[in-house]
C-alpha cells in the first residue's frame, strides 16, 4: 500500500505522456513500437489480442488500438487510468481496467498473442514480486506468444545522478549503493534499477526463451539537450543510427531503459 501511495503522488504530478512526445522520449517509444510490430503474429489485426499491463496514460495502448488490434489495458494508478479512458474513441477496441501486475486473475491462461509489461518492473523492489509479475504475464500469454518487459537500468542512473548531478555523497551517506555501485531502492525512491545480469536471472525456470534484450533509448538521455535541438532530418538519422546499435549487447548496460523480449515455450 505504501508503494502505491508513492506512485499515486508521483504520477499525479508527472507528465509521462509529454515525456514520450518529446524528441528524447520518442526514441524509447519508436524503438519499443518497432519491436512490438516485429514480434506480433502475422494474422488479421482484428483477431490479435494484446495485453498491456501498467498501461499508464495509454501511449502504446491507444496507438495499437488505432492500428486495429484488440487491446486490454491494465493500470494501477487511477490518475493514469482516467486519462487513458478519456482518450478511447467509440471505434477503439480497448478494454481498460484498474489492476495490479501481481494478480491478473481477471484473465484466463493463454489469452493474449502478446503481453506488454512496459512500466511495472520499474516499481517492484522484491525479487519474488518481480518473478510473480513475470509469471502472471507469461501465464496469460499464448504458447509461442511474446512477453515484452521494460526495465530501468542501474549504471545510467549512477553516471547521470551520482556523478553528473553530483549526488554521489548523498547516496553513499544514505546507503543507497553497494560496494560495486548497484543501486539499492525502496518504494520512496520510486524506481528499481537493475543490471543485465539481474534481468537474465529473473526469467530462469519460467518457461520462456529470451529472444533479445535491447536498449530502448541507448545514449539518448546522456545527450538529451542535443537531441532536443536536432532538426527533423538529423533526428531521423539519429533514430536510424540508434536502431542499428540497440541490439548490441556490449552497450545494453549503459542505456536508461531496456526491453527484454521473451517467447513463451
Amino acid at each position: 500500500m505504501e508503494a502505491v501511495n508513492y506512485l499515486e503522488q508521483y504520477y499525479s504530478g508527472y507528465d509521462e505522456e509529454g515525456r514520450l512526445l518529446r524528441k528524447f522520449g520518442q526514441v524509447e517509444y519508436l524503438t519499443t513500437m518497432t519491436y512490438i510490430h516485429k514480434y506480433l503474429p502475422e494474422k488479421d489485426r482484428a483477431e490479435c489480442r494484446i495485453l498491456e499491463i501498467g498501461a499508464g496514460t495509454g501511449r502504446y495502448s491507444i496507438a495499437l488500438a488505432r492500428e486495429g488490434y484488440q487491446i486490454d489495458s491494465v493500470e494501477l494508478i487511477e490518475h493514469n487510468l482516467n486519462i487513458l479512458k478519456s482518450k478511447i474513441k467509440k471505434e477503439d477496441k480497448i478494454t481498460a481496467i484498474q489492476g495490479n501486475v501481481l494478480d491478473l486473475s481477471a484473465y484466463p491462461d493463454e489469452t493474449f498473442d502478446m503481453t506488454l509489461v512496459l512500466g511495472p518492473m520499474y516499481h517492484l523492489y522484491k525479487e519474488e514480486e518481480k518473478k510473480q509479475a513475470l509469471r502472471e504475464a507469461i501465464r496469460v500469454t499464448k504458447s509461442g506468444g511474446y512477453i515484452l518487459a521494460a526495465y530501468c537500468m542501474n549504471d545510467a542512473t549512477v553516471l547521470q545522478y551520482c556523478f553528473i548531478q553530483n549526488e554521489l555523497r548523498e547516496c553513499l551517506e544514505k546507503n543507497m549503493l553497494t560496494e560495486d555501485f548497484h543501486c539499492l531502492s525502496t518504494p520512496k525512491d520510486l524506481f528499481e534499477l537493475v543490471r543485465t545480469e539481474d534481468i537474465k536471472e529473473l526469467t530462469k525456470g519460467l518457461g520462456v526463451k529470451r529472444v533479445n534484450l535491447i536498449a530502448t533509448d541507448g545514449a539518448t538521455n546522456y545527450m538529451r539537450e542535443v537531441i532536443e535541438q536536432m532538426d527533423d532530418e538529423l533526428f531521423d538519422y539519429y533514430i536510424r543510427y540508434h536502431l542499428t546499435i540497440c541490439e548490441r549487447q556490449d552497450l545494453i548496460g549503459a542505456t536508461n531503459h531496456s526491453l527484454d523480449i521473451l517467447r513463451k515455450e
